[in-house]
């Protein structure tokens, strides 16, 4: 009885050459090219030699580009003054910037356009308005936003109308289109364009797909013949031919006609992003939605078309923000839009120097550029969060 119990007895030997760790090993850092900033690096800049020349490229031309532009823009730019003046070169600044006293002097005519001072705060309560109702409207979390959409789509444009256009029965004094401009004519235009092409834009959408013949075939010849020209045909056609179609004292002033033609334009191209979005639905869909008793309409409202809409997304923003941009080219018909207003401005003898034209294109560029991205960003947030980018 002796031996086994001794021989059963750990040693210290033994111990020592036990498997089982008592302690937790310490922790190792990953290595420096498979984590932190090198990674991202390697994995974004440098991942192939192609991206890396790419890279190299690019920054290249940055280091060319920037410093130039910040000397432009901020070291060198002139920010007060009350004329020319204050912008030309001197013996202490041989290098002219950017003449940004030019911008604030004129902000006021850029912004509204020859609308009468008296009257602007009306531009300025329907700017407050229209932000309102966007903000509404878009925000998903606010409440009661089907009101949101009655706002939107039935009180803010006649509000709007009365606000800006006058109403003499109330006490507003009529202020004449020809009298509008600068940044409020381009809200205005891509107001109504974004707001008129989506439900125009389902409806040719739709008839494009019907199976009536007469409806398909209108439908079908309304859409190629406006997206066979160019904007600027469409803004001609309506300014000139749609006159000749309305007695003399019914003729819609300027302003009226581009806005046509903007809408039009842009119902015909919403109509194929809408079509798109209608052709990705699987048949499967309308089955299932025929198996529970629902009409052909309500199949649509209910079913298909908020997945349709839903799907394209992106292609619904990226013909905004071309909308958005191209009402630059209603200045061709006589209208004084945000960017016919600097090239007014910049030609007034008060501020001719070297540096005011290029001033009046970067701030004309840095209006625009925010715009576009503040919608190309909300976009990009609703197709996150509707799981958009997921779809196969």
């Amino acid at each position: 009885m002796d031996a086994p119990t001794a021989a059963a007895a750990p040693t210290t030997e033994s111990a020592a050459l036990a498997y089982v760790r008592t302690a937790p090993a310490a922790a190792v850092s990953p290595p420096l090219a498979t984590a932190g900033v090198l990674a991202w690096l390697r994995e974004r800049l440098f991942p192939n030699l192609s991206s890396s020349l790419m890279t190299i490229v690019i920054v290249l031309l940055l280091i060319w580009i920037v410093p130039p532009l910040i000397d432009f823009l901020i070291v060198n730019a002139t920010w007060t003054g009350s004329d020319r003046e204050a912008c030309l070169a001197t013996a202490e600044r041989p290098v002219a910037g950017a003449c940004w006293a030019f911008i604030g002097d004129r902000f006021a005519y850029l912004m509204y356009g020859s609308y009468p001072i008296a009257g602007r705060w009306r531009v300025d309560l329907f700017f407050a308005m229209l932000a309102f109702g966007t903000a509404w409207l878009l925000w998903l979390e606010a409440p009661r936003r089907d009101l949101g959409a009655v706002y939107f789509f039935a009180v803010l444009p006649v509000t709007s109308f009365v606000l800006l256009h006058g109403f003499e029965a109330i006490g507003l004094p009529v202020v004449d289109t020809a009298l509008w401009g600068g940044f409020t004519v381009t809200i205005v235009v891509a107001a109504v364009g974004i707001v008129v092409s989506l439900p125009i834009g389902i409806v040719l959408a739709l008839g494009r797909r019907s199976e009536l013949p007469a409806v398909r075939l209108l439908s079908t010849l309304f859409i190629e013949f406006i997206r066979g020209v160019p904007l600027i045909t469409v803004l001609f056609m309506a300014s000139v031919m749609l006159p000749l179609f309305v007695p003399e004292s019914w003729s819609p002033d300027k302003l009226l006609r581009a806005l046509v033609g903007v809408a039009l334009f842009s119902s015909a191209y919403m109509a194929e992003v809408v079509r798109a979005g209608l052709q990705a639905m699987p048949k499967g869909q309308y089955e299932a939605a025929h198996a529970l008793g629902l009409s052909y309409w309500q199949t649509l409202r209910l079913i298909i078309l908020p997945q349709a809409l839903t799907v394209t997304i992106p292609n619904i923003v990226n013909s905004y923000i071309a909308l958005f941009k191209d009402t630059t080219l209603v200045f061709f018909v006589g209208i004084f839009d945000f960017l016919k207003t600097i090239e007014v401005a910049r030609a007034d003898p008060n501020w001719a120097t070297p540096v005011t034209s290029a001033t009046g294109y970067v701030f004309a560029a840095l209006v625009y550029f925010v715009c576009c991205y503040a919608m190309s960003r909300y976009a990009t947030g609703i197709e996150k969060r509707l799981s958009t980018g997921e779809r196969r």
